[in-house]
């Protein structure tokens, strides 16, 4: 079997030969591809509340005979939203941006809020890919307001209506959700890098 062996360690050398200028040029081609940044950013927030209506929620006005108590309108799923933009794109936080000592921010419109975040996310040089937002509250039933919800977020953001969801949640009869005390929702935003920084983003 000796005679062989030269013969199979050409043919071993030529292989792997092969192999190793195959991974070099598929790193190479890889190396071309441009790479996207992605980051992910969360928001919560939580209001009290009490007796009044109706409630402001994600834009817009759901009938209940309780309302969020708040410096703005106390829109917790938008406030939520707000700080998850904020967050993934490494601007602050929304007291920040909008402080609660500052008489400006009295009653003021939390959509409005939202935009000018969102302003400085796009300056900053991103984009949402999509938005996923929980609000907890024990009352009201919000199946039939969860579109109408998402569809607000999405006019207010210009994006596709596709790119945002809305869930709720109840608290179960227990703790200040479920004994109808408070109020609270969660968000988690998706961004993605597109154009470089511009010198108008601020982080507030």
């Amino acid at each position: 079997m000796w005679p062989f062996r030269p013969l199979f360690r050409h043919f071993r050398n030529r292989f792997v030969a092969a192999i190793f200028n195959s991974t070099n040029s598929v790193t190479t081609w890889f190396k071309t591809i441009p790479m996207t940044l992605i980051r992910v950013g969360i928001g919560h927030d939580t209001h009290r509340l009490e007796p009044g209506g109706p409630l402001r929620l994600g834009g817009i006005d759901v009938p209940f005979d309780r309302q969020a108590v708040g410096h703005s309108d106390a829109d917790v799923l938008l406030h939520a939203l707000t700080d998850a933009l904020l967050g993934a794109a490494a601007l602050g936080d929304i007291g920040e941006l909008f402080p609660d000592n500052d008489p400006a921010n009295r009653d003021r419109d939390s959509g409005q809020m939202l935009q000018i975040a969102h302003a400085q996310v796009e300056a900053a040089g991103y984009r949402v890919v999509n938005i996923d937002g929980i609000v907890f509250a024990e009352k009201p039933k919000l199946k039939d307001y969860k579109p109408q919800i998402a569809r607000r977020i999405s006019e207010l953001l210009n994006l596709n209506p596709d790119q945002v969801n809305v869930k709720a949640k109840t608290g179960e009869g227990v703790d200040a959700i479920g004994t109808l005390a408070a109020i609270a929702a969660q968000c988690v935003v998706l961004l993605e890098q597109q154009t470089s920084p511009s010198h108008t983003a601020t982080g507030g």
